[in-house]
């Protein structure tokens, strides 16, 4: 059966990568022979431009009915005092989609060690993902700013903190058979309940371990010892902080994709980076992110392991090679970039 995926190419590099992704998609499909049809949308200032919203009406409905999603970047300095904005698109469709659940791989590149702002000992086997719940929590409770006085609502649901807890726990079933659930439990109410729920939640794994971690130290366990870990799963605000803070392990923005899923529509896939308009259109931009954003849907939207491996195993062979773009330390084009990682698939 032909699959459905929507891509959402965006702004400033967003062409270029989304075209790097997209053929290495064809080149993996062809070998292993994955069915699948495309359609192009508009989407973060690109929908401003077409339809005077980040996210068009055409955009969300394809989207809804879509297998899976690829968006490459959004942004511009273009909109930067416009009364819509381009990041308000990627926030809509997160709450249209109910994209509850994102996704973050942590992996070091032997090439690229010496990018990292660690050392070399430190992060030596660093490989985890980051699960963070993402449409719940502080973000989305009540705001109250007054004058002398101001104040932020947390709420969580059980049910939110289950589904989140589900996704974390079959991640790591598919990966290190270990959770590291994240909390504030000796301070916070929403931590207190969030634990209990893991504790309940990880009696359906009896193949996986569970252990918590308080937020402030797990913050630094993951600059002292990152290879502890394996999946860890936290809540909105913790998440956002610890997601960044990880993201700078490898070095680079450059290598990292994600993911974020529903419970029962389609997922969203894309780059942690963000579109990098001044280098724009000059085809040098790095579209690793991109590539592998492509193999996270390959294994998570369509059970496609092997393809997925082929595009990862492919990545790392191209950067062992020597072939870097600029913003890690090499000369080669976006397009030459790709050609070689098809070339090794």
């Amino acid at each position: 059966m032909t699959k459905t995926i929507v891509t959402l190419a965006g702004d400033g590099i967003g062409p270029e990568i989304m075209a790097a992704g997209l053929e290495v998609l064809e080149a993996v499909a062809k070998k292993n022979n994955f069915d699948y049809t495309t359609v192009a949308k508009p989407f973060g200032g690109a929908g401003i431009d077409v339809a005077g919203h980040p996210l068009p009406e055409d955009t969300l409905e394809a989207a809804k009915t879509a297998d899976a999603i690829l968006l490459a970047a959004i942004g511009s300095p273009k909109y930067d005092n416009a009364p819509v904005r381009p990041e308000q698109g990627l926030l809509a469709i997160r709450k249209e989609l109910n994209l509850f659940a994102n996704i973050r791989p942590v992996k070091i590149f032997d090439a690229l060690k010496h990018l990292s702002p660690l050392k070399p000992e430190r992060i030596e086997g660093v490989d985890f993902v980051v699960v963070r719940e993402l449409t719940g929590g502080i973000y989305f409770g009540e705001h109250i700013l007054e004058d002398e006085k101001a104040r932020d609502i947390n709420d969580y649901s059980a049910d939110e903190i289950r589904r989140i807890m589900h996704k974390a726990f079959k991640l790591a079933q598919m990966r290190g058979k270990k959770v590291t659930s994240i909390d504030k439990q000796n301070v916070l109410a929403t931590s207190k309940l969030w634990r209990n729920v893991a504790e309940e939640v990880a009696t359906e794994y009896p193949d996986v371990t569970l252990e918590h971690q308080l937020v402030d130290s797990a913050a630094m366990i993951m600059i002292t010892n990152p290879a502890r870990f394996d999946v860890v799963v936290t809540e909105n605000l913790f998440g956002d902080i610890l997601s960044d803070e990880s993201s700078v392990l490898p070095g680079t923005l450059g290598v990292m994709p994600s993911a974020s899923h529903s419970e029962g529509g389609p997922s969203l896939y894309e780059p942690i980076h963000g579109s990098a308009p001044d280098i724009a259109g000059q085809g040098i931009a790095n579209p690793i992110s991109m590539i592998l954003s492509v193999a996270m849907m390959l294994r998570e939207s369509f059970g496609e392991i092997a393809g997925a491996e082929m595009i990862e195993n492919a990545v790392d062979k191209t950067l062992n090679q020597g072939i870097l773009t600029r913003d890690i330390g090499g000369q080669t084009s976006t397009a030459d970039m790709t050609a070689a990682i098809i070339s090794n698939l």
